[in-house]
């Protein structure tokens, strides 16, 4: 029995330390992003991603739930352009508007995200030529709450996770 408390007090303890040192260590500035190189001009690629309604096609936030709730505001493809959503807990609710677009090249929008916890964020997307294709690459920036930080790896290989899988997803559908 004092064997097992031991166990369980060094564990403890080094998740209080790796908190401790997390929150003094992790910068508040989160800044995610992932490139793919598309087999397709940025013009046919620019389809997919300049706009919200193309964008929740191959977006993998959404489709974590079949029946999520999206409604827009415009095409979708104006700056002002918004849409709402409204999913289970993995998907929460918020909105996302566009801020600001330069055809063909860059997407940048507003994230508010509302449940299950309210913060707001930057995303970003850049087409850029690489070859005879093009290299879409994605990002976000937000600030970290201090339980953020603690969770900070787990977030990297989430984001990592569903922006492979969104990036590959656009990938299939542009090179069409």
């Amino acid at each position: 029995m004092k064997t097992l408390l031991r166990i369980l007090g060094v564990i403890l303890l080094l998740a209080v330390v790796y908190a401790v040192i997390a929150m003094l260590a992790f910068d508040k500035n989160y800044h995610f992003e992932q490139s793919v190189v598309i087999n397709a001009q940025k013009e046919k690629v620019w389809q997919h991603v300049g706009s919200l309604k193309e964008y929740n096609v191959w977006d993998p936030f959404s489709k974590a739930d079949k029946d999520i709730v999206i409604t827009y505001s415009g095409a979708g493809d104006k700056v002002g352009d918004s849409y709402h959503w409204k999913g289970n807990d993995k998907v929460g609710e918020g909105e996302q508007s566009i801020t600001e677009i330069v055809p063909n090249e860059k997407l940048i929008t507003k994230l508010h995200f509302i449940k299950p916890f309210e913060s707001d964020a930057k995303t970003a997307f850049v087409l850029t030529p690489e070859g005879n294709g093009t290299k879409v690459t994605w990002g976000i920036d937000y600030e970290l709450t201090t339980m953020m930080k603690i969770m900070k790896p787990m977030m990297d290989m989430n984001m990592k996770k569903m922006f492979d899988q969104g990036l590959g997803d656009l990938k299939k559908i542009a090179e069409k």
